[in-house]
C-alpha cells in the first residue's frame, strides 16, 4: 500500500491495520486513516485528503507545512501518540529554524516521517483552506454602564504643610471633583498603581485620568487626559474562539478577532478532552495554557487592529460551556465526565488578570459568567442574557447549537435548560465530504424536484453554480467539502424533492431518473458535485444528532406542560447559517410558525459583551441562572422515548401542521427492505 492509496477513516476507534501500516489522525479537521511508515506527514496529509499547506514542493522553503505533535492517550482514536511517533528534527529543520524560527513544538510536515500511530495537529496557519470564524459582533443596543470609569481629575501638589500621601490628595480630589459618582471614603489601589503613581502625577503636572473600578478602587493611573479605555468580551467555544473589543465609555465594538480553540488537538468533542486529562496527568494545565494563549492571541489582534496595546484593556469577559470554563479557570474538569457532572463552581468568577496569565492592564480584571449545571454552561448564561426569556409573555424555545446543544425553554414565570449530546455533525464532522466552514466549502444547496438537478453556493463567493462566473471561483478556491449549513440544506433539499424517505433512507429506484443518484455499496448517494456526495451515512448522522436536538426541547417541553411554543430562537455560530425552514423541515426544532424561528447569530458573544458593558446586567443575570430549573437528560427516561420519535423527518408521530402550511412536504414514505445486495427496494405510503 503506498501513500497515495491510504484509506480515511471514518470511524472513532481504530480498526485492524493493514499489514506494517501506522494509523494517522490529523486534527481539527479528523481526517484519519493509514499509510506507510516513514510517509511524511505532508504526505501523509494529503492522501488523506486534510488540507496541509505547502508552495515550496517539499524542499523546507515555505515553512507552510508546520505541523505540531500532540502527545498522550486518545481514548477516542485508542491510540498513545508519543514523540517517538515521528521522526527526529532534521538539519532541513534546523537552518529553517535558524533563519525563520519555528514556534516551540512545531515541525516541517515535509521533513517530519511517520513512524507509528500518532495525532497531528495542523494549526490555522498551516491550513490551505483555513476556518472561517463566523462569530461576528451582533448589533444590539445595549444600555453602557460599566465597571471601570475614566475620571480626569487635577490632584494638589504637596508642600511641607500637608504630609498626606499622592494617593491620599488623589482620592480626595475624585472626591471633590466627581461629587455625584458616590466614590467611596475608602477608596484602594491595584498595586500597579502604587508603584507608578508619583511618576503619573509628576509627567502629567498633577493632571491625570484615573481608571476607577466600581466606586472604591483605582485599577489605573494615566498622566494628562486619556479619553479611552478598552475592554474584551471572549466567547471561547469548543471549536471557535471570538473576540470583540469595545470602548468601555460608548460601548462601540472597536475590533474583532476570531481563532480555532487550539485544545482541538486534544480531542474534537468535550468529552475526548475530559478523557484526555483523565490519561495524561497535567493534560488539564496543557489545555489551559493553550486557550489563555488563545485569550492572549485576541486580545493583540484586536487591540493592534485599531493601533492599541493589549495592556490598554483594562476589562475582560469570558463565556463558555462548564468544560471550556474550567479549563479557562485552571480547574480540572475531571467531574464533568461523568455523573453527577458536578461543576467545582457554579457562581460567577472574577479574577485579576495576572492571575490568569493574560497579558491585558496590571490592573485588570477577568469575569466569568456563572454556569447553569454540568453542561450547560456560562455561554448559555450569556444567551440567556442576551435574549432575555425571563422578561418575555410568550414560550420561548432557545437552541445554541454546537457540539453539545444547549437548551432553554420557558417565558418570565418559569426558566428550564438542558444540554442534549447532538455530537459534530452538524459542524460538518462525521459526514463523507463534510467539513468545518472554510472558503471551497458547500454552504448552500438547492434541488429541483423535478429533475433532481442542484445548484449550489460556496464559502468564498455569493454567485450559485449556475450563474456565470462561477467556475473562475471554482478554479481559483475550488470544492473542498461541504460545511454544516451545507449538509443541513442538502438533505432537507433531497427530502423535499422525494430522495429520502420519511425514515432516512435514500431511494435507490430513483437512480433511474438521474445518475446524480447512485449506488454506493450496499446503499445510494446522491451527488452534489464531483467531488461532494451525500451518502447513507451522511443521512444517518444528520437525523442522530437533530433527533437528541429535538429530543432535549420535547423533554423541556413535557417538563413545562406545553404543546407547543411561540417562539424559537436559533443561537451559535452555526444557528447564525441554518435556513430556519430546513431546520424545520428535518425536525430540528418542534414546529412552529416559520416566522417566529430567528436565528441571531452569536448570542453569547452579545450577552458577553452586555456583561462587559454594563455591571448590572451580570447582577441580573446571576440572579437568573439561580432560578432556572435544570434537567439532566441522561437520567430522565422519556428522552429516549422522544429520540426514536425523532429520528424520522421531520417525525414520527409529530404532524407539523404549521410547516405543512408554508412548506409543500412529500408524501410521507418508508423504506421496505428487501435483498442484501443494496438493490432497489420497494415504498409504500407512510
Amino acid at each position: 500500500m503506498n501513500a497515495a492509496s491510504a484509506t480515511q477513516i471514518e470511524t472513532d476507534s481504530t480498526p485492524e491495520a493493514p499489514a506494517e501500516d501506522v494509523y494517522v489522525v490529523f486534527t481539527p479537521s479528523g481526517r484519519r486513516g493509514f499509510v506507510p511508515p516513514e510517509t511524511t506527514v505532508l504526505d501523509a496529509a494529503r492522501s488523506l485528503g486534510d488540507d496541509l499547506d505547502s508552495v515550496c514542493g517539499g524542499r523546507s522553503m515555505c515553512g507552510r507545512c508546520q505541523i505540531q505533535l500532540s502527545e498522550g492517550e486518545f481514548a477516542k482514536f485508542q491510540i498513545t501518540s508519543r514523540a517517538s511517533s515521528i521522526s527526529e528534527t532534521t538539519k532541513s529543520e534546523q537552518r529553517y529554524a535558524e533563519k525563520r524560527g519555528l514556534k516551540p513544538g512545531r515541525r516541517l510536515g515535509c521533513n517530519a516521517k511517520v513512524l507509528a500511530n500518532c495525532v497531528i495537529d495542523i494549526p490555522p496557519e498551516s491550513q490551505v483552506h483555513r476556518q472561517v470564524v463566523r462569530k461576528r459582533a451582533e448589533v444590539r443596543d445595549i444600555e453602557i454602564r460599566p465597571v471601570t470609569h475614566l475620571h480626569y481629575v487635577d490632584v494638589r501638589e504637596p508642600d511641607l504643610h500637608d504630609q498626606s500621601s499622592d494617593f491620599r490628595r488623589l482620592c480626595e480630589s475624585l472626591r471633590e471633583q466627581w461629587p455625584n459618582w458616590g466614590i467611596a471614603d475608602d477608596v484602594s489601589c491595584v498595586y500597579a498603581v502604587m508603584t507608578s503613581l508619583q511618576k503619573a502625577l509628576r509627567d502629567g503636572a498633577w493632571k491625570v485620568t484615573v481608571a476607577l473600578r466600581g466606586n472604591d478602587r483605582v485599577v489605573g493611573v494615566w498622566p494628562g487626559f486619556r479619553e479611552k479605555i478598552y475592554g474584551l468580551a471572549v466567547d471561547i467555544g469548543s471549536t471557535t474562539m471570538s473576540g470583540h473589543l469595545c470602548d468601555l465609555a460608548t460601548g462601540k465594538v472597536l475590533s474583532s478577532a476570531g481563532t480555532m480553540n487550539p485544545q482541538i488537538r486534544f480531542g474534537e468533542d468535550l468529552m475526548s478532552r475530559v478523557s484526555y486529562v483523565m490519561m495524561n496527568p497535567g493534560g488539564d494545565e496543557e489545555m489551559t495554557r493553550v486557550v489563555r494563549e488563545a485569550v492572549n492571541y485576541l486580545a493583540t489582534q484586536t487591540a493592534a487592529e485599531i493601533g492599541a496595546g493589549s495592556d490598554e484593556i483594562v476589562d475582560l469577559v469570558f463565556v463558555g460551556n462548564p468544560v471550556m470554563h474550567h479549563l479557562m479557570l485552571g480547574i480540572d474538569p475531571t467531574e464533568l465526565g461523568g455523573a453527577p457532572f458536578a461543576l467545582t463552581v457554579d457562581t460567577a468568577v472574577e479574577l485579576t488578570a495576572a492571575e490568569m496569565d493574560l497579558y491585558l492592564h496590571p490592573g485588570a480584571r477577568v469575569y466569568a459568567l456563572p454556569c447553569i449545571a454540568g453542561h450547560v454552561g456560562a455561554d448559555t448564561a450569556a444567551v440567556v442574557l442576551s435574549e432575555t426569556p425571563y422578561k418575555r409573555d410568550e414560550i420561548t424555545l432557545i437552541v445554541d447549537v454546537g457540539t453539545n446543544a444547549e437548551i432553554v425553554l420557558g417565558n418570565r414565570d418559569r426558566l428550564l435548560a438542558c444540554s442534549s449530546p447532538t455530537g459534530p455533525a452538524f459542524e460538518g464532522a462525521q459526514i463523507s465530504s463534510g467539513q468545518r466552514a472554510a472558503p471551497g466549502a458547500i454552504e448552500r444547496v438547492r434541488i429541483d424536484p423535478e429533475t433532481l438537478e442542484p445548484r449550489f453556493q460556496i464559502i468564498g463567493t455569493d454567485r450559485w453554480s449556475d450563474e456565470d462566473g462561477f467556475q473562475e471561483t471554482v478554479e481559483e478556491l475550488g470544492i473542498s467539502g461541504i460545511c454544516g449549513s451545507g449538509i443541513i440544506e442538502a438533505i432537507g433539499e433531497m427530502f423535499l424533492a422525494g430522495m429520502i424517505t420519511t425514515d432516512g433512507m435514500i431511494d435507490g429506484a430513483l437512480a433511474e431518473k438521474s445518475d446524480r443518484v447512485f449506488p454506493d455499496g450496499r446503499t445510494f448517494s446522491y451527488r452534489i458535485s464531483d467531488t461532494v456526495s451525500v451518502t447513507q451515512g451522511d443521512v444517518r448522522a444528520i437525523q442522530l444528532a437533530k433527533a437528541a436536538l429535538y429530543a432535549g426541547s420535547r423533554l423541556l417541553m413535557d417538563r413545562l406542560g406545553v404543546e407547543s411554543v411561540d417562539r424559537v430562537v436559533l443561537a451559535g455560530a452555526f444557528g447564525s447559517h441554518i435556513d430556519p425552514k430546513y431546520a424545520m423541515v428535518l425536525g430540528m426544532i418542534p414546529d412552529c410558525e416559520l416566522e417566529h424561528v430567528v436565528s441571531v447569530g452569536n448570542a453569547a458573544g452579545t450577552g458577553a459583551r452586555i456583561a462587559l458593558l454594563n455591571g448590572q446586567a451580570r447582577k441580573e443575570i446571576e440572579w437568573v441562572v439561580r432560578t432556572i430549573e435544570k434537567v439532566e437528560t441522561a437520567v430522565e427516561p422519556r428522552f429516549q422515548e422522544h429520540f426514536v420519535g425523532a429520528m424520522a423527518l421531520p417525525h414520527k408521530t409529530d404532524p407539523y401542521p404549521k410547516l405543512s402550511a408554508a412548506v409543500k412536504m412529500p408524501v410521507p414514505r418508508v423504506a421496505v427492505k428487501s435483498g442484501e445486495d443494496g438493490g432497489r427496494r420497494r415504498r409504500r405510503r407512510g
